[in-house]
């Protein structure tokens, strides 16, 4: 197996949230692509997030690509320069107000790898405690819902994670933690 030979690329759109290009390639057997679209994002970071009580943080958002309200896992995207632990430390404190004792990694995962290059990690908190209000972005509107660990792995196992990548993380997490 070889990769495939980047012959050009051109951008379509550039913008923070929405970056596509077009790439043309040659496959190994010589075949040309002429038109080979890729979807840019940044590195995100999705959290499973254990209080002191043992309770799992996950967040209530509408989502518009599915035009529906959605309980989800908090998460975010990894700043330039930043560590994706320190992301997922920020991002929670931002999202739920809530600091951690420690962060365990779980995984990687890709949303799409045939268009998309863009890697999403896992990371599991433990200890936490809320010490501030929620400090969200202008676009942000967020509530935190606060479940026990079955409630959670029922929720899961019911189909009501709609989120692909925040149902992967929950399945590692949880087989990790032997909670499975």
């Amino acid at each position: 197996m070889e990769k495939w030979t980047l012959l050009d690329s051109k951008y379509i759109i550039q913008r923070p949230w929405a970056t596509l290009r077009v790439d043309k390639l040659q496959l190994p057997n010589g075949n040309i692509k002429d038109e080979y679209y890729v979807l840019e994002y940044p590195t995100w970071v999705n959290m499973i997030a254990f209080t002191e009580d043992n309770q799992i943080l996950f967040v209530r958002q509408y989502r518009h690509g599915a035009n529906k309200i959605m309980v989800e896992l908090p998460a975010g995207v990894v700043d330039d320069g930043e560590a994706p632990e320190a992301a997922a430390h920020r991002e929670l404190l931002e999202e739920t107000g809530y600091v951690f004792e420690s962060i365990e990694y779980i995984c990687e995962l890709y949303a799409n790898p045939a268009t998309s290059g863009n890697l999403t990690y896992t990371y599991v908190l433990k200890g936490g405690r809320k010490i501030q209000e929620q400090q969200l972005d202008s676009s942000e509107d967020i509530d935190v819902v606060v479940m026990g660990i079955e409630e959670a792995k029922q929720f899961l196992f019911d189909n009501k994670i709609g989120q692909a990548l925040h149902a992967s993380a929950l399945f590692y997490s949880f087989q990790k933690l032997g909670l499975l």
